[in-house]
């Protein structure tokens, strides 16, 4: 018999960092979460009462394989509202199953085995797994702290290589909560034009920015849209990640590619979401500001108090995650977060688990309750004091 009927490629993945934590933490009493990458709030009723209309009219058949029109319309006409970026609803846009799935169509759509997609870290999970399951191969190039954890263009061009097929960015960031420069994001435009590269850009945090920072969505930038995938979705700006709806847009030559995939994968997303996210776009743009701002001021909350704690933490500009510099206590980032979790009873998430550049952090997420923030950093404070 043979030793394993699963693929080398699968058996070669790690187990998620992030569910590792969560699995111990939901065995425990009087846990603190600051690892949940989930908005804490409830879907807003608008969209929830467009869902139930949703079903009581009996919306709960097949839409096309590419979404809803008037789904695709709307998101087309956001993007122009917001960034100024235009795109055919009728051939440029494929709602998807969560931004997860608009992930996988990507790396599958784009990749032979073998070729390269490179990746700045830290970053969220899923980006290099994706790669390996289309039989790719993810190059990481870290950033760091004190470059306020931008993308570093020299790395990058210096690790193109004949196999390169794209180049998959995240901002604003996730686990650090950094937003990407104009200047910066121009010259990963230019070395995608001049080596012929995809851009995949992962924008699912956009709304989430603080201060005077600015997400620059990046086809808008020149020359760009031709070979970039923007990939988006419901479930951090609208509070709807168990509704389970993104997209991915770009080109109809890429995007076809997509489309092909997601015809035999999924046929559609679910009819009851798409409905309610086309009233998420027409009608919630104040819900989500009341969000951001609520965001902001846990943001300001748990960072003075990483700081003052002793753990050195970059200001995060976007998304909803501080990233605190724990190598300072002389615990790695594993062994950090397990004993916090035990000691203390506060989940927060290992940075090694967002690849490269990781390491000697931990994620910790503010979508939780000011009240909850405030004790997890008595207990933080606690346990340090303890080392």
């Amino acid at each position: 018999m043979r030793d394993s009927f699963i693929a080398d490629k699968i058996n070669g993945l790690k187990p998620s960092g992030i569910r590792k934590f969560f699995d111990v933490a939901a065995t425990m009493k009087d846990v603190i979460s600051l690892g949940i990458g989930e908005p804490d709030f409830d879907t807003p009723r608008p969209i929830v009462d467009a869902g139930i209309r949703s079903l009581n009219a009996g919306e709960t058949h097949y839409t096309s394989n590419a979404g809803r029109m008037d789904l695709r319309q709307a998101i087309c006409d956001n993007l122009e509202r917001l960034y100024g970026v235009k795109y055919d609803p009728a051939t440029e846009v494929i709602i998807t199953v969560g931004g997860s799935e608009a992930l996988y169509l990507s790396a599958t759509a784009l990749l032979d085995p073998g070729d390269e997609v490179i990746i700045p870290t830290p970053c969220f999970v899923s980006y290099s797994a994706e790669v390996i399951l289309a039989g790719g191969v993810p190059v990481e190039i870290p950033s760091t702290m004190e470059d306020n954890f931008d993308i570093d263009p020299e790395k990058i061009e210096a690790a193109i290589t004949p196999r390169t097929k794209a180049i998959l960015l995240g901002f604003p960031n996730n686990p650090t909560g950094a937003v990407a420069t104009r200047d910066r994001l121009l010259e990963i435009a230019r070395m995608a034009e001049e080596h012929d590269l995809v851009v995949i850009s992962d924008e699912i945090y956009d709304r989430l920015v603080y201060g005077d920072h600015k997400h620059v969505c990046f086809p808008s930038l020149p020359d760009t849209r031709k070979r970039t995938l923007l990939l988006g979705g419901f479930s951090k700006d609208y509070a709807m990640t168990g509704w389970r709806i993104g997209y991915a847009i770009g080109p109809q030559n890429i995007l076809g590619g997509l489309l092909r995939i997601h015809q035999y994968t999924v046929m559609c997303s679910p009819s009851t979401s798409q409905a309610a996210a086309v009233t998420a776009i027409r009608e919630c743009d104040p819900h989500v500001e009341e969000m951001r701002k609520e965001y902001d001021r846990r943001r300001r909350l748990i960072v003075d108090g990483l700081n003052k704690i002793g753990l050195p933490t970059f200001e995060p500009k976007g998304a909803f995650y501080a990233f605190p510099k724990i190598s300072v206590t002389g615990l790695d980032d594993e062994t950090f977060a397990n004993r916090l979790l035990q000691e203390e009873h506060v989940a927060a998430v290992p940075g090694s688990a967002f690849g490269a550049g990781g390491e000697g952090f931990v994620r910790c997420s503010y979508a939780t309750s000011y009240e909850k923030i405030e004790e997890a950093l008595f207990r933080i404070e606690r346990f340090i004091g303890r080392l």
